[in-house]
């Protein structure tokens, strides 16, 4: 039963850590209704690392483009993956200074349901602003090869809004984004690569809290999230590349104001009640 639970939790995971509707905000509403059997130390380290599975996806994706040093790649080609590199490394260094003093306070503050529907609706709101503000503006960014070092720390410290729970990290980057002028998939596919330092940094500090001594349930449960993870993440890249060609972010806006609402009054309810 536990590892169904893991499975089911793998799936949220997948779909929404990509999607920029929070997966923090489904994680709260899926551990109400499939609490694990577990310490309270191994669920929060749980939550964390089963994104490493999602983070494969990526690696798995795009493998060619972020691995400078294939045979296949000429010097020039191999020059421009370092490049993207340089560039992901410094957007991600506001988030992980302010990750690594604040990680502990963070949690104890904001990790609620309160914060994380005030969140849901509030970047809910600003998604469909700023899309019928961009609606008539060209992107100045059309390539990742064409994104700055000015615009990736920028895009960086959008970032930093993801630590409060519910905002979502993929929102954060790709609101920034397009603020800052990137196309929408610019803006979505410099926020998986972000998504490689800084999920991997993050899985590596809840490990090193909770220490390595699994029991072997426990080793499972993690398993099966991960590998679950890992399969849903991929379906949903795919289909987040393939929309956004057409589309724009307003219907993951309304989405969120809906979730941020149902959050808010089943927890109300259960106060009441």
């Amino acid at each position: 039963m536990e590892v169904l639970k893991a499975i089911i939790i793998g799936i949220v995971e997948g779909v929404t850590e990509w999607l920029p509707i929070s997966s923090t905000g489904h994680m709260i509403l899926v551990d109400e209704f499939l609490q694990l059997s577990a310490s309270a130390a191994f669920k929060e380290m749980f939550l964390v690392v089963i994104q490493l599975g999602a983070i494969m996806s990526v690696v798995v994706l795009y493998w060619n483009r972020l691995f400078p040093f294939s045979k296949r790649k000429s010097r020039l080609s191999k020059i421009e993956t370092m490049q993207l590199w340089y560039k992901i490394i410094v957007a991600c260094i506001p988030a992980g200074i302010i990750g690594l003093l604040y990680d502990d306070l963070i949690d104890a503050k904001f990790y609620n349901y309160q914060t994380v529907a005030i969140t849901l609706i509030l970047y809910g709101v600003l998604f469909i602003v700023v899309e019928n503000w961009n609606k008539s503006r060209i992107p100045t960014t059309k390539d990742l090869g064409q994104l700055s070092y000015l615009t990736a720390l920028l895009i960086g410290i959008f970032q930093v809004l993801s630590l409060i729970p519910g905002t979502s990290r993929s929102g954060a980057t790709i609101l920034g984004g397009i603020i800052l002028g990137t196309s929408r998939t610019v803006a979505a596919e410099f926020t998986f690569f972000l998504a490689i330092p800084i999920m991997f940094g993050a899985s590596l500090l809840k490990l090193l809290k909770f220490g390595f001594a699994f029991t072997g349930e426990e080793f499972t449960i993690l398993l099966a999230g991960m590998v679950v993870a890992f399969v849903v993440s991929i379906l949903a890249i795919k289909f987040l590349i393939g929309y956004i060609k057409k589309h724009d972010f307003k219907v993951f806006g309304w989405y969120r104001i809906v979730l941020g609402i149902i959050v808010l009054a089943y927890f109300y309810l259960q106060v009441i009640l």
